[in-house]
C-alpha cells in the first residue's frame, strides 16, 4: 500500500499522515476547513522535529520532504485519486460521517479500502453495503507518531483478508495492531480508561482528594507497574487466589455509569476547557499549547525509548 487519503486534518488526521508519510507511503489530506488545512503542514513539522530530537524519526526527513511525501488537498476528489486506502477521521458525528461514506462511494475504486478512525461510534451501519467487506475500523491515539498502538476492527461483513492486510500495514509502521473479532465501542483500552474516568470522577464530586493527589496515585502506584506487566500478569504476580478472594469479598463497588461529573461542569462552565485553553483541572501557566504538547511529546519519547530498553515480562 503506498497511495493512502486521509479525510480529516485535526488532532488524529495530520498525526496519522505524519506516521505513514515516515515509513513511505505516498499521502494525502484534506479537510473541510481552510484554517485546519493550513495549519497540517506546521504541525506535522513540529511533531517531525521533536521525534528528530529523540532519535525517534527516520534520516533523511525535513519539512520540504514532508510536504512532498504528504499533499495537502482543498477538495476531495484529487485527495481520493488512486488510493488503495482511505482514512476517514473527521468529527464524531454519524450524519457528517454517513455523508462522507456516500461520497467516498461514489468516487473511490471498487477495490478500495474504506477505514475509520471513529474511537466509539459503530460506523458500519453508516457505510454502503457494497463497501462493507472493505470497510473496518483503524484506531490511532493520541499523539499516534509516539502511541503505537492501533486497534484493527472488523464490521459484520468484513473480508478477513482485509483485516490481515491492514494489520500487516499497522505492523509495517512500526507499531502494534490489536485486532478484534467484532466492534465493541471504545475498544479496550478507551473502555478501560473510561472505567477509571467514572472512578476518578467519582473521587472528585464527593472530595475524597485533589486532582494532583489523584493523578500522583496513577503515576506512583499504577502507572509503574503497567509498563512492565499490563494488568493480567500484575494479577498473576499478586497471586490469582487473593485476586479471587478480592472478588469473593466484595469489598469495593464500582461507581455507577456516569453521564456528567460536576466538578468537571464546573471547570468547563468557568471556561477551563484543558490545555488549549490554558487552565483544566491545572493551571498550565500561560504556555503556549504547542510548547505543551512538545514537552508532553518528549517525554513520552524517552519514556517509550527507556521501556525498550527495559522490556516487558511475558509470559505464553
Amino acid at each position: 500500500m503506498t497511495e493512502i487519503a486521509i479525510v480529516g486534518g485535526g488532532l488524529m488526521g495530520h498525526g496519522i499522515a505524519l506516521v505513514l508519510a515516515l515509513h513511505g507511503h505516498a499521502v494525502r489530506i484534506t479537510d473541510t476547513l481552510p484554517e485546519t488545512r493550513a495549519r497540517i503542514p506546521a504541525l506535522m513539522g513540529s511533531a517531525l522535529a521533536t521525534l528528530q530530537e529523540a532519535g525517534a524519526a527516520p534520516a533523511g526527513w525535513d519539512a520540504d520532504r514532508l510536504r512532498t511525501a504528504v499533499r495537502v488537498e482543498a477538495e476531495l476528489e484529487p485527495a481520493l485519486a488512486g488510493a488503495g486506502l482511505v482514512i476517514e477521521a473527521i468529527t464524531e458525528n454519524p450524519e457528517a460521517k454517513r455523508a462522507l461514506f456516500s461520497e467516498l462511494d461514489r468516487l473511490c475504486a471498487a477495490d478500495t479500502i474504506l477505514a475509520s478512525n471513529t474511537s466509539y461510534l459503530d460506523v458500519f451501519p453508516l457505510i454502503p453495503e457494497a463497501r462493507q467487506a472493505r470497510a473496518l475500523i483503524l484506531h490511532w491515539y493520541t499523539p499516534p507518531y509516539i502511541v503505537d498502538l492501533v486497534d484493527v476492527v472488523p464490521g459484520p461483513g468484513t473480508d478477513p483478508a482485509v483485516v490481515s492486510a491492514m494489520a500487516e500495514l499497522v505492523r509495517g509502521l512500526g507499531q502494534v495492531p490489536i485486532v478484534l473479532k467484532r466492534f465493541i465501542p471504545g475498544y479496550i483500552a478507551n473502555r478501560i480508561q473510561q472505567a477509571i474516568s467514572a472512578e476518578v470522577f467519582q473521587l472528585l464530586d464527593e472530595g475524597v482528594a485533589a486532582p494532583k493527589d489523584i493523578d500522583d496515585a496513577i503515576i506512583h502506584g499504577l502507572s509503574l507497574r503497567i509498563p512492565i506487566l499490563g494488568h493480567l500478569a500484575k494479577a498473576d504476580f499478586t497471586g490469582l487466589e487473593l485476586t479471587q478472594r478480592a472478588l469473593a469479598n466484595a469489598s469495593y463497588a464500582p461507581p455507577p455509569p456516569r453521564t456528567r461529573s460536576e466538578t468537571l461542569d464546573a471547570l468547563c462552565a468557568e471556561g477551563r476547557t484543558g490545555v488549549m485553553a490554558g487552565k483544566g483541572y491545572f493551571d498550565w501557566g500561560g504556555r503556549p499549547p504547542e510548547d505543551l504538547f512538545r514537552e508532553r511529546d518528549r517525554k513520552l519519547l524517552a519514556l517509550k525509548a527507556a521501556m525498550a530498553g527495559i522490556g516487558r515480562m511475558e509470559g505464553t
